[in-house]
């Protein structure tokens, strides 16, 4: 991590007002792909991760029975309970939690976690430690939408900046994913450094749906 913890929760909170009027179409279409591949069952409960301004959150809260936000930033975390209190949605909470840490509630139990543009910052190492805690919950389903390159790194690119952000290959957290026991259910490119990857528990699928990407780790140098 090329920042600490309290840097980056002051970094979001510092520009929470206008977090979601700087959102670009491929975050929109990756959002849009996350809340796609999470599907809740009725009943189910949802962890979103990096929630943000409740993005993702709040788009399951109609199919979820339950969705737990949790995110490191003060600020973004007012915006997002702003918006579930002017949507009158009175099953969705939100929190101070981070990925390896997530503080989960005693009396959930987590089918789903989802996460969109926020395990970038982690460095690869912690990366896999997040996964590992998240697979600790024992979900059905874990969606991850995120910076994530599918080719060469490029740093003009806009979609991360190499002096705070840190994103990994598809091949490296498809690996991080597997060896946490998850199996790989769908891999989808929106832009060569941004994409979603859907992984359940469970035997290994037939087949990966989506883009024709590489998982096999051999881009990790």
């Amino acid at each position: 991590m090329k920042k600490s913890l309290e840097e980056h929760a002051e970094r979001f909170s510092e520009k929470a007002d206008e977090y979601d009027d700087d959102e670009s179409p491929e975050y929109r279409a990756c959002a849009d792909l996350v809340v796609e591949h999470a599907a809740p069952r009725d009943g189910d409960t949802v962890l979103d991760l990096g929630t943000g301004t409740g993005a993702i959150a709040l788009a399951l809260a109609d199919d979820a029975g339950r969705v737990i936000g949790r995110d490191i930033s003060e600020g973004m975390l007012e915006q997002a309970e702003a918006k579930a209190a002017e949507r009158g949605l009175d099953n969705v909470e939100f929190g101070e939690g981070r990925f390896r840490e997530p503080n989960v509630p005693d009396d959930a139990d987590v089918d789903v976690v989802t996460t969109n543009f926020a395990l970038h910052h982690l460095s690869d190492d912690e990366k896999r430690e997040a996964i590992d805690a998240v697979a600790a919950l024992d979900p059905r389903r874990f969606v991850v939408g995120d910076v994530m390159l599918f080719d060469e790194p490029d740093p003009d690119a806009p979609f991360y900046s190499p002096e705070v952000d840190d994103p990994a290959t598809v091949g490296v957290l498809a690996d991080a994913l597997t060896d946490a026991g998850f199996a790989l259910t769908a891999v989808e490119l929106v832009d060569e450094q941004v994409g979603v990857l859907a992984a359940e528990r469970g035997p290994e699928p037939a087949g990966v749906t989506g883009a024709d990407a590489p998982v096999d780790g051999d881009r990790d140098e």
